[in-house]
Protein backbone atom coordinates (compact mmCIF):
# COMPACT_ATOMS: atom_id res chain seq x y z
CA UNK A 1 0.00 0.00 0.00
CA UNK A 2 1.16 3.36 -1.10
CA UNK A 3 0.79 6.60 1.03
CA UNK A 4 0.67 10.07 -0.58
CA UNK A 5 0.95 12.83 1.41
CA UNK A 6 0.34 15.93 0.69
CA UNK A 7 2.70 19.24 0.83
CA UNK A 8 2.00 21.92 0.94
CA UNK A 9 4.21 25.12 0.01
CA UNK A 10 3.48 28.69 0.84
CA UNK A 11 3.18 31.05 -2.09
CA UNK A 12 6.55 32.38 -2.84
CA UNK A 13 8.37 30.24 -0.36
CA UNK A 14 11.15 28.02 -2.60
CA UNK A 15 10.69 24.09 -2.32
CA UNK A 16 14.58 23.83 -2.65
CA UNK A 17 16.65 23.68 0.60
CA UNK A 18 19.66 24.33 -1.10
CA UNK A 19 17.90 27.46 -2.77
CA UNK A 20 16.86 29.03 0.69
CA UNK A 21 20.29 28.90 2.53
CA UNK A 22 20.45 32.73 1.75
CA UNK A 23 16.70 33.61 3.23
CA UNK A 24 17.69 30.74 6.23
CA UNK A 25 20.28 33.09 7.08
CA UNK A 26 18.63 36.13 7.02
CA UNK A 27 15.58 34.85 9.09
CA UNK A 28 18.15 33.47 11.49
CA UNK A 29 19.56 37.11 11.81
CA UNK A 30 16.47 38.85 12.22
CA UNK A 31 14.91 36.22 15.08
CA UNK A 32 18.55 36.84 16.86
CA UNK A 33 17.84 40.26 16.79
CA UNK A 34 14.38 40.15 17.93
CA UNK A 35 15.85 37.64 20.52
CA UNK A 36 18.01 40.10 21.66
CA UNK A 37 15.48 42.86 22.08
CA UNK A 38 13.09 40.92 23.69
CA UNK A 39 15.90 39.99 26.71
CA UNK A 40 17.12 43.59 26.80
CA UNK A 41 13.77 45.55 27.48
CA UNK A 42 12.39 42.17 29.27
CA UNK A 43 12.80 41.88 33.31
CA UNK A 44 13.54 38.61 34.53
CA UNK A 45 10.26 38.79 36.62
CA UNK A 46 8.35 39.61 33.42
CA UNK A 47 9.91 36.57 32.38
CA UNK A 48 9.34 34.80 35.08
CA UNK A 49 5.53 35.49 34.62
CA UNK A 50 5.32 34.57 31.10
CA UNK A 51 7.09 31.48 31.86
CA UNK A 52 4.54 30.45 34.70
CA UNK A 53 1.46 31.82 32.15
CA UNK A 54 2.80 28.87 29.68
CA UNK A 55 3.44 26.68 31.74
CA UNK A 56 0.48 26.70 33.49
CA UNK A 57 -1.38 26.92 30.04
CA UNK A 58 0.03 23.59 29.13
CA UNK A 59 -1.06 21.63 32.28
CA UNK A 60 -4.77 22.66 31.68
CA UNK A 61 -4.39 21.37 27.96
CA UNK A 62 -5.68 17.36 27.58
CA UNK A 63 -3.30 15.06 26.73
CA UNK A 64 -1.88 14.60 23.18
CA UNK A 65 -1.64 10.55 21.91
CA UNK A 66 0.84 9.90 19.37
CA UNK A 67 -0.01 6.42 17.92
CA UNK A 68 2.98 4.83 16.15
CA UNK A 69 2.08 4.05 12.16
CA UNK A 70 2.34 0.62 11.42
Amino acid sequence: MTVIKEVSVEEGKTNNPQASDKENVKDEKAYLEETSKFIEQTSLDKMHEIAEAARLKKLMEPPKWVLPED
